[in-house]
């Protein structure tokens, strides 16, 4: 499909139309680049005026090196990957990149000489734009509006030009060549406008506020010159071109675009080849796996093994190579801590203290509740109905069942304490070993 007119399309089995549409849409892409940046920073200008000139830099290539006119002379009917069409998309993409250099000296306050030159080679690559769009066979192709936009801007950075060289003028006090200018410029603008035809309104209103800075400059300085300088203005004829100084280029994508170093294929394989590789992938994968699994059941029985024979610690002990372990270390310390033996059997000692005091307590308390037993029964048999006090065994019950629970308990805990003595008395030459000090 034609990039300009997508109801015309073109199908041609052509290597060289393949190659024009992929450098068209490549200097396509760089537009697109250039134009998401954001203008209004240094970094987006950069961004814009680098993309803006890789696209001219696309659109060059597809017209220096013959690929359009291979494309066409293999029967290409779409108008835009033509000879003609790259050249004017190479100068419209030059010119907005020139816009962005003239954007940046304006924000950097650039002497008006010079923002002069960089606005008249605006102008310069967009009345080259505009000629290649009037000129058979752009000139039936495109749409009105890109006539009339590329016009439009053409006049408009012409008559920049001419009002920025205006201001220079005006500093040397060159007042008949700055009226002059300035009259020439908004001529020119004026003669745009009358031929611009469906303009963005954001080009309209930047042309509008030039020509309102202008006429006020040209106002101001035929006033001055009618009431002090008395200068005869000079015809637009006798005065020279604007100078202007081009300060962007194609950028050349050779190199980018070179694939003779490339081999294209290389990693292309046979399917049989493909199939016989992962047949022989599987295999190696197996056997890697199968020899895994016997590694890691080896290791297991010689692990197991090496533990039943207290191996390799003891041979590394003997050997004197290695230290006391960590773990063995830390009991050796708590047993010295703790006293040794000596501390055990204090602790022990504790213990039956303990015991004994609870049993102590437990007896009094057996006798409490059957003393207050035998008084309950006692005076129950000496006043008869009159002791109406509840029974003793009613009152006492649940003291009763707790003092069976702390008998209970201790029986337990003193069974306990025996088998703990039992075990330290028959650890105590180990731990006496553990408790020597060097």
């Amino acid at each position: 499909h034609d990039a300009f007119k997508t109801n015309k399309k073109v199908s041609l089995p052509s290597v060289h139309l393949e190659k024009a549409a992929v450098l068209f849409n490549l200097g396509a892409v760089y537009s697109q680049i250039a134009l998401a940046a954001d203008r209004t920073t240094d970094v987006g200008i950069r961004t814009a005026c680098g993309a803006f000139q890789s696209a001219a830099g696309a659109f060059a290539w597809l017209r220096e090196s013959g690929v359009a006119a291979k494309a066409v002379a293999a029967g290409a009917t779409t108008v835009d990957v033509t000879p003609d069409c790259a050249a004017m998309l190479e100068k419209l993409m030059l010119a907005q990149a020139q816009e962005c250099f003239f954007e940046k000296v304006i924000a950097g306050g650039k002497p008006p000489a010079l923002c002069s030159k960089v606005a008249r080679q605006v102008g310069v690559f967009y009345e080259e734009a505009y000629a290649a769009l009037c000129a058979p066979p752009l000139s039936q192709h495109f749409d009105r509006t890109w006539v009339s936009h590329v016009q439009l801007k053409a006049a408009q950075f012409y008559a920049d030009a001419c009002y920025r060289f205006s201001l220079d003028l005006h500093q040397q006090e060159e007042i008949a060549q700055e009226i002059a200018r300035l009259k020439i410029g908004m001529n020119a603008l004026a003669d745009a406008k009358k031929a611009a035809k469906g303009v963005a309104a954001p080009l309209l209103d930047s042309v509008n506020k030039l020509e309102s800075n202008m006429k006020t400059n040209l106002d101001r300085a035929m006033k001055e010159n009618n009431s002090v300088y008395l200068m005869r203005v000079p015809e637009a004829g006798t005065l020279g071109a604007l100078p202007a100084a081009s300060l962007v280029k194609s950028t050349s994508l050779a190199e980018v675009l070179d694939a003779s170093n490339e081999r294209l294929f290389s990693s292309l394989v046979p399917d049989g080849s493909m199939k016989a590789l992962s047949k022989y992938t599987e295999m190696v994968d197996d056997i890697i796996r199968t020899q895994a699994e016997k590694l890691q059941q080896s290791s297991e029985i010689t692990r197991v093994r090496l533990k039943e024979m207290d191996l390799p610690d003891s041979i590394l002990s003997l050997e004197g190579n290695v230290s006391i372990p960590a773990d063995l270390k830390e009991d050796v310390e708590a047993v010295q801590i703790s006293g040794g033996p000596a501390g055990l059997e204090a602790e022990l000692q504790q213990l039956r203290d303990l015991n004994r005091v609870n049993q102590e307590l437990l007896v009094q308390t057996e006798e409490m509740l059957q003393k207050e037993a035998s008084e309950d029964a006692q005076f129950r048999t000496q006043f008869g109905s009159r002791w109406t006090r509840p029974q003793s065994s009613t009152l006492t019950k649940n003291i009763q069942d707790r003092l069976n629970l702390f008998a209970g308990n201790l029986k337990k805990a003193a069974a306990s304490d025996a088998l703990i003595e039992r075990d330290v008395k028959e650890s105590y030459p180990l731990m006496s070993i553990l408790d020597r000090r060097p």
